[in-house]
């Protein structure tokens, strides 16, 4: 089965011309376009499948600043500010909550971590508090267990995969822009070397301004357009189970597994960082730049099989923009999940979670996390064509963050004050070593 989706219709025709074009449905491009529409920008909005399809739906639904890179804390502190803004203008559907969140552990260099980490970020402004002994114990009381220490961010909270992005795309459509589902962006038109429009499977988009928020599939996109964006992915596996469990915390973190409270009272389950590497051909050939992460990460990461392969969404061939693309072969990347991750995760979290015990698996699905190098995004309107912004690479942050990526891609398109430093996330970094940038959280 795969991950709960609200499913919402939208358009089918396509307008001959757009003040901009974003091209991909998931978190980021609802969201970019949906602070384009609030400037009064004629926008539209395609997407090869359904809006939050992919990954946008297949996460736990943490919008969070605790334990995040430096690069990105700003950004997402800026986000939770945003999740509150769009969730009054558009209504209570999108599920955003800031019902805090807990860290607990046993291991000493762990806690430690989150210490430091928790010194800087009361320095930038953010509530975290360190838990001993007694308060973790209390505050986990559901694990029934004692531990060593933990974390409570109270000001951070979740939100709901199945919903947001649909509920977003909806919002854009009431703001005066346009959502085309089942239309892939197959390539740019350009003339004099900047964007002149986008060529879709239903016809030609006339527009000077495009962002590319494809998700999994943006390296293989910009590819077409001579632009080298490193980026692989590894395939999660993630199940829910049905509501019925009692007392516990709406978001917990532990090592050994993570819960996650779903808007139908059932719990997303999860092992952080654990995941299946499928190899791909984009993949192999930015291998150098990924080297200094799966050398931090190995320990995590399992071997995989050829589902990415096959689904093409890393492809490194041309493809011609006059015929059926990727794209439109895999309208939705939904892999096998890994069984004996699904199961595993189970147990762990049934043995720590005793009201978990008797309550049945509900679904279980994989999503594909596209990374970079440094596991910070891009965000970026220097790319090499004028009028082309790229916005993706999350690294598995991006639901959490996606009202300030998209916040931050209508500042560049509009000329504004941008709400955060972007020097941090230009594309050109990776022109330089990525031995010591991998985000530390």
């Amino acid at each position: 089965m795969t991950a709960p989706l609200l499913a919402i219709a939208t358009q089918h025709d396509l307008p001959p011309s757009a003040d901009s074009v974003v091209i991909g449905g998931g978190i980021v491009g609802v969201c970019a376009a949906y602070w384009l529409a609030r400037a009064g920008q004629k926008v539209v909005l395609v997407e090869k499948g359904a809006v939050g399809a992919e990954q946008s739906s297949r996460n736990w639904g943490w919008c969070r600043q605790q334990n995040r890179d430096a690069r990105e804390l700003p950004l997402s502190t800026r986000s939770l500010a945003l999740w509150e803004e769009m969730a009054q203008e558009i209504g209570d559907s999108l599920g955003f909550t800031r019902c805090g969140l807990l860290y607990l552990s046993n291991d000493a260099a762990e806690i430690e971590g989150w210490a430091k980490w928790g010194r800087f970020a009361r320095g930038e402004g953010v509530e975290t508090h360190m838990l001993g002994a007694a308060e973790a114990a209390a505050r986990g009381a559901a694990t029934g267990q004692s531990w060593l220490g933990g974390v409570w961010a109270p000001s951070d909270g979740i939100a709901d995969p199945a919903r947001a992005a649909p509920m977003i795309a909806k919002g854009v459509e009431k703001l005066g822009g346009q959502v085309v589902q089942d239309c892939a962006a197959r390539g740019l038109e350009l003339e004099a070397g900047r964007v002149a429009g986008v060529i879709t499977e239903k016809g030609t988009i006339r527009t000077r301004s495009v962002v590319v928020a494809g998700g999994a599939w943006a390296a293989s996109f910009l590819y077409q357009l001579g632009i080298a964006f490193p980026q692989a992915s590894v395939r999660a596996s993630i199940l829910s189970v049905a509501p019925g469990a009692q007392g516990l915390p709406d978001a917990l973190h532990t090592a050994p597994v993570s819960v996650t409270r779903r808007a139908d009272g059932g719990y997303t389950l999860a092992i952080s960082g654990r995941a299946n590497l499928d190899p791909t051909p984009g993949a192999l050939m930015g291998a150098r730049h990924f080297v200094p992460m799966f050398a931090r990460r190995w320990r995590a990461l399992r071997p995989g099989g050829a589902q990415a392969w096959t689904a093409g969404f890393e492809t490194r061939r041309r493809w011609a923009l006059d015929r059926p693309t990727p794209m439109e072969r895999v309208r939705v990347l939904d892999p096998r999940p890994s069984a004996s991750q699904i199961n595993l995760t189970l147990r762990r979290a049934r043995a720590l979670l005793p009201a978990l015990r008797d309550v049945p698996v509900q679904a279980a699905w994989g999503g594909y996390i596209d990374s970079t190098p440094d596991g910070v995004p891009v965000i970026d309107s220097d790319i090499g064509i004028p009028g082309l912004v790229l916005a993706a690479g999350l690294s598995g942050h991006g639901f959490g963050i996606g009202p300030g990526v998209g916040h931050l891609v209508a500042d560049m398109l509009l000329g504004r004050q941008p709400i955060t430093e972007v020097t941090q996330y230009r594309l050109a970094r990776f022109e330089r070593s990525q031995w010591g940038k991998v985000a530390e959280f």
